[in-house]
């Protein structure tokens, strides 16, 4: 009895997952990432199951975004801790909101004022990231989703067993690692090559993140070896 329970159990989660790689599908995830997400199919379809009727930040296809390019393209991964809450600011890629969105959150402008004092760029006028995607970097929030205005809504129903896993097999190919405050640096036993400091939110900016010339540290590492250095433009 316990056994047949167990496999129609399965065989929904299995239902479950047809439906969520349609949306992984629709959000260009790229083929190399496949063998990575197997184990975990399972915990993810049992995870959308649970959200399924919310309002979702960001939207169901926008979810995986962040796994749009090749993985033995990335070089670098960025943390962030849960997608922006506000209607219409996250797009899937930790601290990056579209082209669309006016005004810039305050912990990405922070981010753009440390990017102009360590590498000389100017800060753009849009919160798109997507050029650090197609750079090399991975821009990953520690727990994937949460409920539209409502800032950790999600935190509890166990994207973090998803992200580790991620950052496990991410920390097996030496991609350097920006873990920024402490639910990113819940990760840092995964990786070698890292870099960890306080969070770019107006609460800490100024207790460390500012003059900590991240990206200069990352290309430092990845020079040191022997790998090309990220272009941080935007």
């Amino acid at each position: 009895m316990k056994s047949s329970l167990r496999n129609i159990c399965q065989q929904s989660l299995n239902y479950l997952w047809k439906f969520a790689m349609k949306d992984l599908a629709s959000s260009h995830v790229h083929s190399s990432w496949e063998t990575v997400f197997e184990p975990i199919n399972p915990l993810i379809a049992e995870l959308l199951s649970k959200i399924a009727s919310e309002d979702l930040s960001p939207s169901l296809d926008s979810i995986f975004r962040a796994f749009q390019f090749d993985l033995d393209s990335i070089r670098c991964v960025i943390v962030g801790q849960d997608p922006y809450p506000t209607p219409g600011n996250a797009m899937g890629l930790a601290f990056s909101t579209p082209p669309s969105v006016e005004r810039i959150p305050q912990s990405l402008r922070n981010i753009f004022k440390e990017l102009e004092d360590d590498q000389g760029i100017t800060p753009p006028t849009s919160g798109d990231l997507s050029a650090w995607s197609a750079a090399g970097v991975l821009l990953l929030n520690r727990v994937l989703t949460t409920r539209q205005g409502e800032s950790n809504a999600h935190t509890n129903i166990g994207w973090q067993r998803i992200t580790d896993h991620i950052a496990s097999e991410l920390g097996k190919r030496d991609v350097v690692a920006v873990l920024w405050g402490k639910q990113a640096q819940e990760l840092s036993i995964f990786f070698t090559y890292k870099i960890e400091g306080v969070h770019p939110s107006p609460l800490s900016a100024y207790r460390g993140f500012f003059g900590s010339k991240p990206f200069t540290q990352v290309n430092q590492l990845l020079v040191a070896q022997g790998r090309e250095p990220i272009d941080w433009k935007l």
